[in-house]
């Protein structure tokens, strides 16, 4: 009896949960990546395609994947939709400029039959440069409120420091467990 609970604890316990890192180029998807990898700050440069990183949250596997924001590739993001449990959105804080654009990346993303169970997290990253906007600013200016096909949260974070990432990571386990 031990034998067979050992067997199906390693097929349905141990599942890796597809996760992928969205935002704009220059957001810090990739800083974000290795900050919950290793819980330090990794000099990066912009990605080309994608990074795929494995994370470990107490029993939970989450398989990562970083992909590229700059304008060239954002129009390939659906390629990796398949399957995906949560979607982390990367916003910096301090561009107000391109919050609009992020807005309508964020809800062509939701529209995509492929994420129509993900749910979203919103990294409102960059929070120790002054001036930057707060996780409530971004959540109004993302309409947030207005997405109720898909459950969501809103972490301010700061990708250097490592600020808001552990309980980003817990909120994510939260919505696999829950599922």
């Amino acid at each position: 009896m031990g034998f067979l609970l050992t067997k199906m604890m390693a097929v349905f316990g141990n599942r890796e949960h597809k996760v992928i890192i969205v935002g704009l180029d220059n957001a810090g998807k990739t800083s974000i990546l290795y900050q919950f990898l290793t819980k330090e700050a990794v000099h990066t440069s912009p990605t080309i395609g994608s990074n795929v990183e494995e994370i470990t949250v107490g029993k939970t596997n989450f398989m990562v994947w970083d992909i590229g924001g700059q304008e060239s590739l954002r129009a390939s993001w659906y390629s990796y939709y398949g399957n995906t449990e949560i979607v982390i959105l990367v916003v910096d804080s301090t561009d107000r400029e391109r919050l609009n654009l992020t807005k309508e990346e964020l809800h062509r993303m939701l529209a995509h039959e492929d994420l129509k169970k993900a749910a979203v997290l919103i990294l409102a990253n960059k929070q120790d440069v002054k001036g930057s906007m707060t996780a409530a600013e971004i959540s109004q200016s993302l309409t947030l409120d207005s997405i109720s096909s898909h459950s969501w949260h809103v972490q301010a974070c700061c990708a250097l420091t490592g600020e808001g990432l552990p309980a980003s990571l817990d909120w994510m386990k939260s919505r696999v467990v829950a599922n």
